[in-house]
């Protein structure tokens, strides 16, 4: 399903010259009400009030609409409720679907904010972790946790400007929430192993893990 550029499959060295530039836009920022400053903000209507409690499990995901396709505006428009059931066969299937993410990291690591960190976006479905705090496992995942998108798909390997901007975000997401710890982060296959893979054989953890490493320590409040 990986759309690849020139018959080759992109790896992390091959889009330095590509983020270059990105990384320069995308900076570490602040949280404000929920909204991350260095994403452009849509409000999604898939969402409502998140239970009390804080925010203390990060899910990582992959998409891309049509599968395999990337750069176009599907992706918002499955957010919002705006998807064209005749533009793809594909879309067809999933137009009812009432869905969203908190952040959707595009190929170029410009981000989208859909939903407020504060409130409860619709990303993880039937799923269950294991919180070896508590030592038990829960459900109703959104209740608590933060979805982020990554724009691709299980073959096409994620390019150094979405490492980067999702290593920046997280991050800021540890620096206001404190419960959300590195070890409480994990992927969608992880929580529904039976229904999803992403983000997928194509995501490099050791390579993630190294850049939210190399982050500035530093501490951001979440401005209410």
């Amino acid at each position: 399903m990986a759309q690849r550029q020139g018959g080759k499959v992109i790896k992390h060295q091959q889009t330095i010259e590509q983020s270059a530039g990105n990384q320069r836009s995308v900076h570490q920022g602040s949280i404000n009400q929920g909204w991350w400053e260095a994403a452009c903000r849509v409000d999604s209507p898939n969402q409502d009030q998140r239970p009390e409690g804080e925010v203390s499990l990060l899910l990582l995901h992959a998409i891309s609409l049509p599968p395999g396709q990337f750069h176009g505006d599907a992706i918002e428009a499955l957010f919002l409720n705006r998807l064209d059931p005749d533009a793809d066969k594909f879309f067809s299937e999933i137009a009812h679907l009432r869905v969203s993410a908190h952040l959707l990291i595009r190929r170029d690591g410009k981000c989208v904010q859909f939903v407020s960190f504060e409130a409860r976006a619709w990303h993880a479905g039937r799923s269950h972790w294991f919180d070896a705090h508590v030592e038990q496992w829960r459900q109703a995942l959104n209740d608590f946790s933060v979805g982020i998108e990554l724009e691709g798909d299980d073959e096409t390997p994620f390019t150094q400007a979405q490492y980067h901007a999702l290593a920046c975000v997280t991050k800021t997401l540890m620096d206001c929430y404190p419960s959300l710890t590195p070890e409480r982060i994990t992927s969608h296959a992880q929580v529904a192993p039976l229904r999803k893979t992403d983000p997928g054989p194509a995501f490099d953890w050791k390579y993630f893990r190294g850049c939210l490493a190399k982050q500035p320590s530093k501490t951001f409040k979440t401005v209410v």
